[in-house]
C-alpha cells in the first residue's frame, strides 16, 4: 500500500455509529483515504426496510441509557419537551446534508461524496476567497470532531462495562430471584472501579486488533441481539407501578440544563451514518421518508426511555438506568447482556477513528513495519481512552463535555452554515439564511455553555462520584 494511495484514494466507510459492516478491509484497505466515509460493500443493494433497521441500529443504543438522569437535569416537563426540539433539530439537519451532499454530485458528476467531502466543496463554493483556499479544512474539521465523538464514546464504554460488572459482583451474595421488591442492598466491597478497567484493557486491546470487518459483523450481530434483550426487559421494568411524579420538577435548575444538552446532542449524534445508508439504497429517492420515519421511532424511543425511567426512580437515578435496575438474577443478567452488547461495540465505534488516524502512521512506516505501526497505534489508542476513563473521576460530565463540542458541531453547527456556503452563489431566501443563522447559532450557544458547565463541574473537588455509580450521565 504506498503512500500514494493512501493519500489520493477513497477507501470506503463504515459509519460513525454501529450498523453493521460487510466486507473486509483486506479487500479495501489500499483504497481510503483519511476522512473518506463511505460503507464497506457493493453501492445501492439494500432494500428500504434494510436501511431503516440500520438507521434505528445506528441511533438506537448506548445512548438510551443515559436519557433519564438527562430528563432529571431538565426537568419533567422540559425534559422530553426538549429532547423532541433537539430531534427535530437534528433530523432537520441529516435532511440538509443529504440535499447539499446530492447538489455536490449533481455538480461535479461523483456517485457519492462524504460528509467530510460535502463540507470541503461547500467551502469551494462559498463566495469567500478566503474560504475557498481554505476549504480543505472543512474536511478535517469533520475528521476532528469525529475522532473526538467517537473516543468519547470509547472512554464511556470503559467506565459502563466498569461500574456494571462491579455492581454485578458486589451484589452477588445479596442477589435474589425477587424482581418485585427493589431494595437497596449493602454491596460487598471489591476492588476499585478503576482495577475493572485496566482488567477490561486487554480484551478490548484484542478486540480491535480485529480488522476483518466480517468478523466484526459477527460482533455486531451479537451486539444487536444482547442489547435488543436487555431494552425489552427495562422497559418491562419501567412501565410497572409508576410513583406519583407530583414531588418531580417540572423545570430543573438552569445549571444543569446545559448538561442535559450536551447528553442529549450526543445520543442524537447520529449524522455521520446518513450519506452511507443513502448510498447504498437500491431506491435512494425513498430515502428521505425512511430517514424521517426511522428518526421518529427513535425519538419517541429516546423521550420515553427517559422520562419512564425519570418517573420510576425519580431523584435517585443513575448515570446509566442498569444501576438502577433490582437486585435479582433475571436484572443482574440484564446488565450483563447490555455489557456484552457495549463490549462488541466497542470495536465498531473504535474503526472509524481508527481508520481516519491509521494512514498517517502506516503511510510513514517502512514495508515490513506497517502491520508492527498499524497494532501499535490501535493498541495507543484503547490505552488513550481507557486513561481517561480512570484519571477523569466524572466521566458523565466529560461525556457532557464532548457532546457540547464535538456532537454539536457535527449535528448542529456544520450542517446549516454548509447549506449557506452551498447555495449563497444561487440565491437563498432571506427565511432560509435566518433559520440557518438560528439554528448554528443555538448549537454553538449549547456548545459554549454545556462546555463551561461541564468544566466547571469537572473543576470542583466535591464532583467525585460516590461509590454507588460512577459512572454519571452515560450518553452514548
Amino acid at each position: 500500500m504506498s503512500t500514494e494511495r493512501l493519500r489520493n484514494e477513497d477507501y470506503q466507510d463504515y459509519s460513525s455509529t454501529d450498523a453493521s459492516p460487510e466486507e473486509s478491509p483486506s479487500e479495501g484497505l489500499g483504497n481510503f483515504s483519511p476522512g473518506a466515509y463511505q460503507r464497506f460493500g457493493e453501492s445501492n443493494n439494500t432494500t428500504w426496510f434494510q436501511t431503516l433497521i440500520h438507521l434505528l441500529k445506528g441511533n438506537i443504543g448506548t445512548g438510551l441509557l443515559g436519557l433519564p438522569l438527562a430528563v432529571k437535569n431538565a426537568g419533567i416537563l422540559l425534559g422530553p419537551l426538549s429532547l423532541l426540539v433537539i430531534g427535530v433539530v437534528a433530523v432537520h439537519c441529516m435532511g440538509i446534508l443529504v440535499k447539499c451532499a446530492h447538489h455536490f454530485c449533481h455538480r461535479l458528476n461523483k456517485p457519492f461524496v462524504d460528509y467530510g467531502d460535502t463540507v470541503m466543496y461547500g467551502l469551494e463554493a462559498s463566495p469567500s476567497p478566503w474560504l475557498r483556499n481554505h476549504a480543505h479544512w472543512g474536511r478535517r474539521t469533520v475528521d476532528f470532531f469525529l475522532i473526538v465523538t467517537q473516543l468519547g464514546f470509547c472512554c464511556v464504554y470503559f467506565v459502563f462495562l466498569a461500574d456494571n460488572f462491579k455492581q454485578v459482583v458486589e451484589a452477588a451474595n445479596r442477589t435474589t430471584n425477587n424482581c418485585h421488591n427493589n431494595e437497596t442492598v449493602i454491596l460487598t466491597p471489591t476492588m476499585d472501579s478503576r482495577l475493572y478497567m485496566l482488567a477490561f484493557l486487554p480484551f478490548l486491546v484484542l478486540l480491535v486488533f480485529i480488522r476483518n470487518l466480517r468478523v466484526l459483523s459477527i460482533f455486531s450481530l451479537l451486539a444487536n441481539m444482547s442489547m435488543l434483550v436487555s431494552l425489552v426487559m427495562i422497559y418491562q421494568f419501567i412501565v410497572q407501578r409508576i410513583p406519583n411524579p407530583s414531588h418531580l420538577p417540572l423545570v430543573a435548575s438552569w445549571r444543569t440544563y446545559p448538561l442535559f444538552f450536551g447528553t442529549a446532542i450526543f445520543a442524537f449524534e447520529g449524522i455521520g451514518m446518513v450519506l452511507p445508508l443513502e448510498n447504498k439504497m437500491k431506491d435512494p429517492q425513498k430515502f428521505p421518508l425512511i430517514l424521517y420515519l426511522g428518526m421518529a421511532i427513535v425519538t419517541v424511543l429516546y423521550i420515553s426511555l427517559g422520562s419512564l425511567g425519570y418517573l420510576q426512580f425519580g431523584a435517585s437515578i443513575q448515570g446509566s438506568i442498569t444501576l438502577n435496575l433490582p437486585n435479582c438474577w433475571l436484572y443482574q443478567s440484564v446488565k450483563l447482556l447490555y455489557s456484552i452488547g457495549i463490549f462488541f461495540t466497542y470495536g465498531l465505534q473504535f474503526y472509524v477513528p481508527a481508520e481516519i488516524i491509521m494512514p498517517f502512521f502506516v503511510s510513514r512506516a517502512p514495508e515490513q513495519c506497517r502491520l508492527l505501526v498499524d497494532l501499535s497505534v490501535r493498541t495507543a489508542m484503547v490505552c488513550l481512552t481507557c486513561m481517561l476513563a480512570i484519571l477523569i473521576p466524572r466521566l458523565d460530565l466529560v461525556i457532557s463535555l464532548v457532546g457540547s463540542v464535538s456532537s454539536s458541531a457535527l449535528a448542529l453547527v456544520i450542517p446549516p452554515l454548509l447549506e449557506i456556503a452551498t447555495y449563497s452563489s444561487e440565491g437563498l431566501r432571506p427565511l432560509t439564511i435566518a433559520k440557518d443563522a438560528l439554528i448554528s447559532v443555538l448549537g454553538f450557544a449549547g456548545f459554549m455553555v454545556g462546555t463551561y458547565e461541564a468544566l466547571a463541574e469537572l473543576a470542583q473537588p466535591s464532583a467525585a462520584p460516590n461509590s454507588t455509580n460512577s459512572t454519571g450521565a452515560f450518553a452514548y
